[in-house]
């Protein structure tokens, strides 16, 4: 089988499956079977594992910024990365910053999901006059939080600045704010 002929293309999660090794025994067979004789699925195959690579050094390297799940953060510590937590409620705000030793930085943004259908999140740093919106992340409505990691290699450039995170629930065409969180970052200073 070639690309050109390549009628019974493996779906892309079959595929991301076979890669992280979850296939059944005879889904694996069926998997390495088609892909000894299709360069096509060989190649897309191919594409999935230097997406993994990507992913797995900039999450090493700390370079990763995004809404996680908390059973996510709870596996990074079990596999000896070290994270700094921050919990906070709507409203609240707390005085941060990164150490040398930290891996990750979290913040446990509370709130109440129960009825929010969709999420949004922004980032916003008035001083640097940026602001980034995270459209429809991802959320656990019974946990009642939103977890997000922060770019640890980013927050070790900051100095003294003020950030602000909104989580706002989208209905329709509607819009309501369910919770605003303020991080009073500094540098890291060595303890005396």
């Amino acid at each position: 089988m070639n690309e050109r002929h390549c009628t019974a293309m493996i779906p892309i999660v079959t595929l991301t499956g076979y890669w992280l090794g979850e296939l059944d025994a005879a889904g694996e067979a069926d998997v390495e079977e088609h892909l000894f004789g299709c360069d096509c699925c060989t190649r897309r195959l191919s594409g999935i594992v230097q997406l993994g690579e990507g992913i797995r050094k900039a999450t090493r390297e700390g370079r990763l910024h995004a809404v996680l799940g908390a059973s996510f953060v709870e596996k990074l510590r079990e596999d000896g990365f070290r994270v700094r937590e921050y919990r906070l409620q709507p409203g609240g705000s707390v005085a941060c910053t990164v150490g040398p030793e930290d891996d990750f930085v979290v913040a446990h943004l509370h709130a109440p999901m129960a009825d929010v259908r969709r999420l949004d999140l922004v980032l916003e740093d008035a001083a640097a006059a940026t602001r980034v919106r995270m459209h429809d992340v991802a959320f656990d409505p019974r946990a009642d939080e939103v977890v997000l990691a922060s770019d640890v290699v980013e927050l070790r450039k900051l100095t003294a600045c003020t950030l602000r995170v909104q989580l706002i629930a989208v209905e329709d065409s509607a819009e309501q704010e369910i919770g605003r969180y303020t991080f009073n970052h500094s540098a890291w200073e060595p303890p005396a």
